[in-house]
């Protein structure tokens, strides 16, 4: 199999990752308030990635151009948290869904959280 053809092909998908991705992604870019807090979103991201590729042709002749190839990438961004800095440098971290759980269970934690959740943001904004 021509490595350089799979090379290129890993890199292809690799190059079209980068280019809808940064640091921005996991680490948000970071809003400030008319209250002078910040707010700073927190995701997390998961990435999968499949290549494959095979050189074919009859066994008697074997041509250079007989390569077929191709790959996948999947990539799921999910917010987990906002941290907000105060204006007297309180740091605090508001979890919007528990680690492992269902989404059963992250929208029931969600819905009990919202009366939390609204007043902090409206602490926020006010």
């Amino acid at each position: 199999m021509s490595e350089n053809k799979m090379s290129d092909i890993i890199k292809a998908s690799m190059d079209g990752i980068k280019s809808f991705t940064d640091m921005e992604t996991v680490i948000g870019n970071a809003i400030t308030t008319p209250s002078g807090v910040t707010v700073i979103p927190v995701s997390k991201v998961a990435m999968g990635i499949a290549t494959g590729g095979i050189d074919y042709g009859n066994k008697k002749e074997r041509h250079e151009q007989n390569f077929g190839g191709g790959g996948g990438t999947g990539l799921a961004i999910t917010p987990v948290a906002f941290l907000t800095v105060g204006r007297d440098a309180e740091i605090n971290l508001i979890h919007i869904n528990s680690s492992g759980a269902s989404d059963v269970e992250r929208i029931t934690t969600l819905i009990e959280n919202s009366p939390a959740i609204i007043e902090k943001i409206k602490s926020v904004l006010s």
